[in-house]
């Protein structure tokens, strides 16, 4: 009696469980009776002469087990037979040689190792079910904004958890480079993989990647989340500066002063989450020499070359405006590229200096990666190469002194001659 009380109990701490992991009924029959049949199966070498009937209304569950049915004293494996007499005696007193007799089992009468082993199988199969469930869930939400608070920082990543509980690593490389963590924090990312490594579901959350910008829109601008305003292309180095590029599909729809919005309302709040990292907001174009013009923005260019084939563009600009283009430390100018696809080298505008040579034309005697280190920083001609001081140069164009002083001989040399 002591052992069927064992068994209700058992029962009721399963839908105890059942409760607690939010593991639907029809799952949890399904799990409850592979439990069983696991245990069965080690108990006796195989589960296939038995019948697992769950009661979920009950809370219980019924064991039956079919024996043939063989002559007195023939019977070869227990598991598997029951002698005429046995049956007959088993309230079967009508079954006939080669018949199949069923018994019903009393699990608890198993005894306690029996139900322990039960416990612990049932409990290593929901566990299962639960990371299975966890990977799935969010598999599916890949790029998707979510909110945790911060649990633990370490050094090399911080630990989120949200409202369910679920945690979320958050790698150092993932993070912007000013973010700083306290415990008890709210931080918003974005789900940037999951993976699931030796059945253990590992949650990567992203504060860098640029859909963690596209989600941010969406959330500050109801013109992109109702489809009105889409969003073409974003480029952004993390915590420093951003480009994208909408475009709307209702003419009387500004996109770029809707996601501004007035005052800056809109944007502010995205310019703050990303701890003021500068946006700029452009108008989308399929027009690929419009297009780069509004990427290098706020430079103003005179000509554009472009080749579709290659994704490459030369840009020409007045010598005032080529270091607008470029940005600080080159940023401007690889965020364009970035944003239109396209290999971005700017020139200076040769209509006013007649003398003035592009660099390029000195290849035979000045090494490529040299010219374009050059090039990075504005110096796209050889009297811009003159007229720059040289520590500049060095500094700048991440050159050593003796390249720097043989390229200058080179170059006074074509004025020279």
């Amino acid at each position: 009696m002591a052992k069927k009380v064992e068994t209700v109990d058992m029962a009721d701490q399963f839908s105890e469980f059942k409760e607690l992991k939010n593991i639907d009924k029809t799952t949890m029959i399904s799990v409850l009776e592979e439990s069983f049949r696991s245990v069965i199966a080690k108990m006796f070498g195989s589960d296939e002469n038995f019948d697992v009937i769950m009661n979920p209304d009950k809370g219980d569950c019924e064991i039956y087990q079919n024996l043939e049915v063989v002559p007195d004293g023939e019977v070869e494996n227990p598991n598997q037979q029951i002698g005429l007499s046995d049956a007959r005696e088993d309230d079967d007193p009508d079954c006939e040689i080669g018949e199949e007799h069923t018994r019903k089992i009393d699990f608890a009468k198993f005894g306690r190792r029996a139900i322990l082993n039960l416990r612990q199988t049932l409990a290593s199969k929901i566990l299962d079910l639960q990371k299975d469930a966890i990977y799935n869930k969010f598999k599916d939400l890949e790029g998707e904004l979510v909110s945790g608070e911060v649990y633990q920082s370490w050094k090399r990543e911080a630990l989120l958890l949200d409202d369910d509980k679920n945690e979320f690593i958050l790698p150092k490389e993932q993070q912007i480079p000013t973010d700083i963590y306290r415990k008890g924090d709210t931080v918003r990312a974005v789900i940037h993989k999951v993976d699931n490594q030796n059945n253990n579901p590992k949650i990567i959350v992203s504060r860098t990647s640029e859909q963690f910008l596209r989600r941010l829109f969406e959330l500050e601008v109801p013109e992109i989340h109702d489809g009105l305003i889409v969003i073409r292309a974003v480029a952004r180095k993390p915590g420093e500066r951003a480009k994208i590029a909408v475009e709307s599909y209702d003419d009387r729809i500004d996109p770029v002063g809707a996601c501004v919005g007035v005052k800056g309302s809109r944007i502010h709040g995205i310019v703050r989450e990303l701890r003021n990292e500068n946006i700029d907001v452009i108008n989308y174009t399929s027009d690929p020499v419009l297009f780069i013009q509004r990427a290098l923005s706020p430079a103003k260019i005179t000509t554009i070359r472009i080749d579709d084939e290659t994704k490459h563009a030369e840009v020409f600009l007045r010598p005032d405006e080529v270091s607008l283009a470029i940005g600080r430390g080159g940023l401007n100018i690889k965020l364009a590229s970035m944003l239109t696809g396209y290999t971005i080298d700017v020139y200076r505008d040769l209509d006013n200096d007649e003398d003035d040579v592009y660099l390029d034309r000195f290849n035979d005697e000045i090494d490529q990666w040299v010219i374009d280190a050059l090039k990075a920083i504005g110096c796209a001609t050889a009297k811009a190469v003159l007229n720059t001081p040289r520590q500049d140069l060095v500094d700048k164009a991440d050159l050593e002194e003796d390249t720097v002083d043989e390229v200058l001989e080179i170059l006074r040399a074509e004025f020279e001659d």
